[in-house]
């Protein structure tokens, strides 16, 4: 077939589909994590995505990561991390939290901790029950 489209972004890209874009997916995160992932610099919640593609949403506060810069380094390992996830796991809608220390971990290990995370995670999410609509 031909190339990527406009409309169609490429499968690693981080386009508006992968991304919780709004207050309501994110509350919905929130109030209905059926897994989570924990670190001690960061912590992912989980539940079933509704679309056919896991989305990510970033919560890196200023109380946590004093300089934008290191928010902005942050950000960008996390959504490389994040692309590099198989798509043949279960779609999920994901919200990351920083937490106190993340700024002092360089870029590896940043990568690193986030591979051990998505494993983590897609372990817990192969045993957890899936979430029911109200």
């Amino acid at each position: 077939m031909g190339a990527a489209t406009e409309s169609e972004p490429t499968p690693a890209a981080f386009g508006k589909c992968r991304r919780l874009l709004n207050a309501a997916h994110y509350r919905a995160v929130f109030d209905g994590a059926t897994v989570k992932a924990s670190h001690r610099n960061l912590l992912l919640l989980a539940r079933p995505a509704d679309g056919a593609k896991s989305r990510l949403g970033l919560v890196i506060a200023k109380k946590n990561v004093r300089k934008a810069a290191q928010r902005n380094r942050i950000k960008r390992v996390v959504r490389e991390s994040f692309r590099h996830l198989p798509a043949t796991a279960q779609p999920l809608d994901i919200v990351f939290l920083a937490r106190r220390g993340l700024d002092d971990l360089d870029n590896a290990s940043l990568f690193a901790t986030l591979e051990a995370q998505w494993q983590k995670l897609s372990r817990h999410t192969a045993t957890a029950p899936r979430a029911r609509d109200h």
